[in-house]
């Protein structure tokens, strides 16, 4: 069968996505190797977005209202300072593949929530299957000894638990963001979001004293690799290649970035930097990816 040219595009499309947002999760275990993890979080983002809201105004979009940026401000504390600095933090003790299991678990709490939220969000029999095989997968994992005694012990349970929490704030601001009314241009709002995520980042960092004694020079060449690749793959390109999909693919496709996005970051983990999985893991990650394509087709 032979391709043309808008499917060859949506494939190249879905494959930045696969590969380089299933690479954030190992570039930021090597970035805070030498970079805090708050501040690490704080100007990629902070960068990324101005570039991202730069390069919206040079193409036209209009100015963004006070409301714009109040809702933006909202997203990006659940988001981005709630979800995936809380995962940077944790990925100090937790490895990164792990960490992007957890957080494959998004569509689960999601689920969750609209069930008992006010509206009571009604889903098929297919989907709740697959919230009941994803708790069990959470389960497997957080829970020591389930199948051997090596595969948790070297888990950190309080990284695991950050990660949890980090996905259920992810899933409240997906649902959040999904009700308000934002700007019309995606590229300014989601700038607007990283540049506002990015303040809040780095006030953090402040607090919990990121800022004290840390000097440049301190700063590895992996670690600025690492950085470098979160600033330009992960916010910049990837997101580009996701908001052109949300406009010219099936939904259905567009969303396998969710079960396709931990498998990278495992076999990435594994290839780079020797992280394994024992025992407890691999049964966990085989159960919830699983449950998130379960959930995936039913919804």
């Amino acid at each position: 069968m032979t391709l043309n040219k808008k499917q060859l595009e949506i494939a190249a499309a879905l494959l930045i996505v696969y590969v380089f947002w299933g690479g954030t999760y190992l570039g930021m275990k090597i970035g805070i190797e030498t970079i805090p993890p708050f501040m690490l979080a704080g100007f990629r983002f902070a960068l990324a977005g101005i570039i991202l809201y730069v390069y919206a105004k040079l193409r036209g979009a209009a100015n963004p209202t006070f409301e714009n940026w109040k809702t933006s401000g909202i997203i990006a504390a659940l988001l981005l300072l709630g979800g995936t600095g809380i995962v940077c933090w944790a990925e100090q003790t937790v490895p990164s593949g792990i960490a992007a299991l957890l957080i494959a678990t998004v569509p689960l709490w999601i689920i969750i929530i609209g069930f008992f939220s006010k509206d009571r969000v009604r889903h098929s029999k297919g989907s709740m299957v697959g919230v009941g095989l994803g708790l069990v997968g959470i389960g497997i994992l957080v829970l020591p000894n389930f199948f051997d005694q090596q595969s948790v012990t070297a888990i950190d349970p309080v990284g695991l638990l950050a990660i949890i929490f980090a996905a259920f704030s992810w899933s409240l601001g997906s649902m959040y963001s999904r009700k308000v009314r934002q700007h019309d241009s995606a590229l300014l709002s989601n700038g607007m979001q990283m540049i506002l995520g990015g303040i809040f980042l780095l006030i953090t960092a402040f607090f919990l004293n990121e800022f004290d004694g840390f000097q440049l020079q301190q700063v590895s060449l992996r670690s600025i690799i690492g950085f470098s690749y979160l600033v330009v793959f992960g916010s910049i390109i990837a997101f580009s290649a996701f908001i052109w999909l949300l406009k010219n693919a099936e939904p259905l496709w567009v969303s396998t970035y969710a079960f396709v996005n931990p498998i990278v970051a495992v076999f990435l983990g594994y290839l780079l930097v020797g992280e394994v999985l024992g025992l407890n893991s691999m049964i966990s990650a085989a159960v919830i990816i699983v449950s998130v394509v379960i959930i995936t087709v039913f919804k």
